[in-house]
């Protein structure tokens, strides 16, 4: 149990504080981050002559030689180490001797961690974006193909007004566009080096850490070494982007177990991703869409978390904020998933169109056009309103729709009614009418998806 920092101790930790203190169970995660920042330190001290030409190249050679062997499984990564880059530092220094001992020239671990960090979440944002760009392309071949899918639209869960299935999934498109907007405001925001800040106040080295930066991919390096060390806003706008991605695939999970359910019909979702009941027979339980609502809750969780532990710390670094990583890790994985397993879900519904528009009509959803029909023959809108009003509580009595009202019916409340009024109310006319950019009408909403088309194939 031998640590890095012994020298000032004269009594070894007691195991259970050595076991609460320690991270390698989970900072092993970005073992590759730690070792990639580590080999452009060390190009940097050697560029600097802090290091020798000779110590740089054993010191590389011997990263990358504990890379190779962690990646084919040669080398465990346990708990006799403290964390990641203990164990990195220390399986170096046994391959490679007194040269292993110089890496941590001009570092201290606060700006290390801070950097693996930096490195790991930018990697991840980077992922997580492709998962939602393959959703985005699932959703846009949707639209695509149901441009004169007739269903009705929703307010406050009630039937209000006819829209097309490309239309309805189409805001969706919408709301997961604006999530790798997010993503990449993120990614833009984060991307300075931290590398070089040491445990708060710098360096005596001379430091190239512009150099360092750009080995790195950073833009620059940051500005001040306390914020540098102690600084997770980006850990925390990721979660909040996190959340915004799972509150979506919420909502629209929500709207899939509904249109599954026996009262709507509106989708059958293929048997992979669908199981059974162990007693009832008949079911075909919606349990992806339901796991993915529920582990909404779960990135939630760690968004408050990170806000809780950040609150009250003082500058600069503090070992509460080893608390990001797990919770950040968690709640990337479980995107991922939710992402990875919502597209396949969704590619392979099939929509039962028919029962759509039948729920369109039978939901009076065009009983505004009804209205508009009025407006149209002159007849004052307030007035037309009431009209309408009467004919759908007269169709509501007789249990039949708009369409198939009689037109001597139509006539007993409105002489003005002729017998165009059914062509009028038309699903296909409603829908068609409505021409105003980011209307469902058919000639608006391929002018949307072209765009949408346009999108995806440059971002």
């Amino acid at each position: 149990m031998a640590q890095l920092w012994g020298g000032r101790f004269t009594k070894e930790t007691d195991q259970l504080v050595y076991n609460f203190n320690a991270s390698i169970s989970f900072d092993q995660k970005f073992y590759e981050q730690d070792i990639r920042g580590s080999k452009a330190h060390v190009t940097m001290l050697a560029k600097q002559g802090i290091l020798t030409e000779e110590e740089k190249d054993q010191i590389l050679t011997g990263l990358e030689g504990i890379l190779s062997d962690v990646k084919e499984g040669k080398l465990a990564i346990t708990s006799q180490y403290e964390d990641i880059h203990s164990f990195v530092e220390a399986n170096l220094i046994d391959r490679i001797g007194d040269a292993g001992k110089k890496l941590h020239t001009g570092r201290s671990r606060n700006d290390q961690v801070a950097l693996d960090m930096k490195l790991y979440v930018r990697d991840e944002i980077g992922e997580i974006d492709e998962e939602v760009k393959k959703l985005l392309g699932s959703l846009l071949k949707i639209m695509e193909e149901n441009v004169h899918t007739y269903m009705p639209g929703f307010t406050h869960l009630q039937k209000a007004q006819p829209v097309t299935l490309a239309h309805h999934i189409g805001a969706y498109f919408e709301m997961f566009r604006r999530d790798r907007g997010r993503l990449a405001d993120i990614k833009k925001r984060m991307n300075t080096c931290p590398l070089g800040a040491g445990a708060l106040a710098g360096t005596t080295y001379p430091l190239d850490r512009a150099y360092t930066a750009e080995l790195l991919g950073f833009d620059e390096p940051t500005k001040n070494s306390m914020d540098s060390v102690s600084d997770r806003d980006y850990v925390i706008e990721l979660l909040s982007a996190l959340s915004t991605i799972m509150m979506h695939l919420s909502r629209f999970s929500e709207e899939i177990i509904l249109w599954n359910s026996n009262e709507y019909r509106f989708v059958e979702i293929d048997d992979a991703y669908s199981t059974g009941s162990s007693i009832m027979p008949q079911k075909k339980n919606p349990d992806i869409a339901e796991l993915v609502r529920g582990k909404t809750g779960r990135v939630y969780g760690a968004l408050l978390s990170i806000l809780t532990t950040m609150k009250g710390i003082p500058l600069a670094y503090n070992k509460d904020m080893q608390e990001d990583k797990e919770l950040t890790f968690d709640a990337i994985d479980t995107v991922k998933g939710c992402l990875a397993l919502f597209t396949g879900m969704v590619s392979t519904m099939e929509f039962r169109k028919e029962n759509m528009e039948k729920s369109a009509k039978n939901g009076f959803t065009n009983a505004t056009d009804a209205a508009d029909y009025l407006v149209n023959h002159g007849v004052p809108f307030r007035d037309a309103h009431g009209i309408v009003g009467q004919l759908v509580l007269l169709c509501i009595e007789k249990g039949i729709s708009l369409d198939e009202l009689p037109l001597e019916e139509y006539q007993k409340i409105s002489p003005v009614f002729e017998k165009d009024i059914y062509e009028a109310i038309s699903m296909q006319t409603c829908v068609e009418k409505r021409i105003t950019y980011g209307a469902p009408g058919p000639q608006m909403m391929e002018k949307v998806i072209q765009e949408e088309r346009e999108y995806l194939e440059k971002n």
